[in-house]
């Protein structure tokens, strides 16, 4: 398989489709504890807006980006990256360039000004992923448990 040229991008609906991409998702988010909890969360987030867009060749899935449509006063209208993930196995083969492409794609096809995402600090693999896609580091999130 040649993942780049092999694979589709699509974005989910179907609770089946859905419910393939827990175990990928699962290891960028191991908080979630099983599939009927992320179909649930899915649900929720759908009403704010959420898509997920998958690499997927045949029925395996390669890759994820989950997204949603937002607006405020310091980035107006853009299209903010929740989720985004490609297999261990599979990196550095094109297939989180092609998801960014993609969502760039509906971003601009939504009227986005911008394309947001957050990455952790320790992350420093996925920075340089971001860097070398045209991403800029432009602050800081912080977070506070209540």
């Amino acid at each position: 398989m040649t993942p780049t040229t092999d694979c589709r991008y699509d974005w989910l609906s179907d609770s089946h489709e859905l419910r393939a991409c827990f175990p990928l998702m699962r290891v960028l988010r191991p908080h979630l504890s099983d599939a009927d909890d992320f179909l649930r969360r899915l649900q929720r987030q759908a009403e704010q807006g959420y898509r997920l867009l998958a690499a997927r060749a045949g029925d395996e899935v390669l890759g994820l980006a989950g997204c949603r449509l937002q607006e405020n006063l310091l980035h107006g209208r853009f299209f903010y990256v929740d989720d985004l993930i490609t297999r261990e196995d599979l990196r550095s083969q094109g297939i989180g360039e092609q998801l960014l492409a993609e969502v760039r794609t509906e971003a601009s096809r939504l009227g986005c000004a911008n394309l947001v995402l957050d990455t952790a600090l320790g992350n420093a693999r996925g920075q340089r992923f971001y860097y070398r896609q045209g991403l800029l580091a432009i602050g800081m999130h912080f977070r506070e448990e209540l």
